[in-house]
């Protein structure tokens, strides 16, 4: 940064955005301009604690040497070619992916939504050319509540009217159902399977506010799907690499999804990179020039997954998140005790969420972000009355407990 724009404050970073950019985004009143690993620093030298990472992009910490090594290093090298050539690292990313998760190919796209677009593509082919549903019948069911990414295709199936309002006509062929119901996924399934390509789920609805299906849940919904030839989708964009204690939240429960969906933190927040994930009875309806993507697979963004991967692995980021996740609720649970103001804290790993006692319409949640900033820790409410926490899996338990002692703090000053 230059010596003229130290000098520059909040307010004047914020004055910029407002005038000069688009404003889909509502943001904290915080500036940030340097990161490293669970900390975040803004304009004027204060210091934060990221509970956010970024939507969980940012599992591995800010800023990670060893990611960061990988990324320059490839940059000074070679950064894009297109798939209209080989690259020596494009291979070696996709053996380490496939082989760590247990699937014959991987298909790499860039953001998180379009590797959802990419996995509806491919469950509809797949349909048509393998299942044999009549061209242009095919259905994927979806669920209330979801939160997949904002392309045209995905807010169609979204029910909430910020994402969807005013953007028609919509993409038809999907159903929605309520999340966490199996017997209405069953009796779906049961009268209608034959038009029925897919059902795309995430094992977390993070946005919706970290709401954990129950157990069993993820299992039985794979064994249904299985039952009726509907393939299962696992949007783990949010949950994936590690976020929930697990490689992937279906892990949990022993699902391998016919489809797999990564994004966010499989570059540990550095560039983007997602990935689709299937067998090769489902890939391979893929042929030459019907998908693709120019920046998808280019060795930059190989060489920065691969590090990326190794971090998770060596540093046993999941078994962390396991670890400190337990605790962060177990410490919550006695704040709930002290105080109305919160009913619930609900996740898995370290994607968590509290409950604020009062309506989604209110703004006591984002009350309650802006004094968590001024105490030294950044979150952001979700519908409302929710506040969602995930910080960077590389988080130690002393950090945590700090953390969870600003957070008490906050809260009790708060309701007094």
């Amino acid at each position: 940064m230059s010596a003229t724009e130290t000098q520059h404050t909040s307010a004047y970073f914020i004055d910029l955005e407002n005038k000069y950019g688009a404003h889909n985004y509502h943001p904290l009143p915080v500036v940030l301009e340097k990161g490293e690993g669970v900390f975040v620093w803004d304009v004027e030298g204060k210091r934060y604690y990221d509970f956010l990472s970024a939507y969980s992009a940012v599992n591995q910490g800010h800023s990670h040497p060893k990611i960061v090594e990988a990324m320059v290093g490839q940059a000074q090298k070679l950064s894009l070619t297109s798939r209209a050539f080989f690259n020596n690292k494009l291979g070696e990313y996709e053996k380490k992916i496939t082989e760590m998760l247990g699937f014959d190919k991987v298909l790499p796209m860039n953001s998180g939504a379009e590797a959802v677009e990419t996995a509806v593509k491919l469950a509809r082919k797949w349909s048509y050319e393998v299942k044999g549903i009549n061209e242009n019948a095919a259905k994927i069911v979806v669920c209330e509540n979801n939160f997949h990414g904002r392309t045209t295709t995905i807010v169609s199936f979204s029910n909430d009217p910020d994402a969807n309002q005013n953007y028609g006509p919509f993409t038809p062929g999907f159903e929605k159902i309520p999340y966490n119901d199996l017997p209405v996924l069953e009796e779906l399934l049961k009268t209608d399977a034959q038009n029925i390509a897919a059902f795309l789920a995430e094992p977390i609805q993070g946005e919706a506010g970290v709401y954990v299906p129950d157990a069993g849940y993820l299992k039985g919904a794979a064994e249904l799907c299985k039952k009726y030839n509907v393939l299962f989708i696992a949007d783990e964009v949010q949950t994936g690499i590690a976020r929930t204690g697990k490689m992937i939240a279906c892990h949990h429960e022993n699902v391998q999804p016919d489809i797999l969906v990564l994004g966010k933190a499989l570059s540990g927040g550095m560039y983007p990179v997602s990935a689709v994930l299937a067998n090769d009875e489902i890939m391979n309806v893929i042929k030459p020039g019907q998908h693709g993507s120019t920046f998808g697979g280019n060795p930059l963004a190989c060489a920065v997954a691969i590090a990326a991967l190794d971090v998770v692995v060596d540093e046993n980021l999941a078994e962390n998140a396991e670890v400190l996740g337990q605790k962060f609720r177990s410490e919550i649970e006695k704040l709930i005790s002290e105080t109305n103001l919160i009913t619930k804290v609900r996740g898995k790993g370290l994607l968590n969420a509290i409950l604020i006692n009062d309506t989604p319409e209110s703004t006591t949640a984002w009350e309650i972000c802006l004094k968590l900033r001024d105490n030294g820790l950044l979150a952001k409410p979700t519908h409302g009355n929710i506040i969602r926490f995930a910080p960077p899996l590389v988080m130690t338990e002393e950090q945590l407990m700090d953390c969870i002692a600003i957070i008490r703090k906050t809260i009790l000053e708060y309701q007094a």
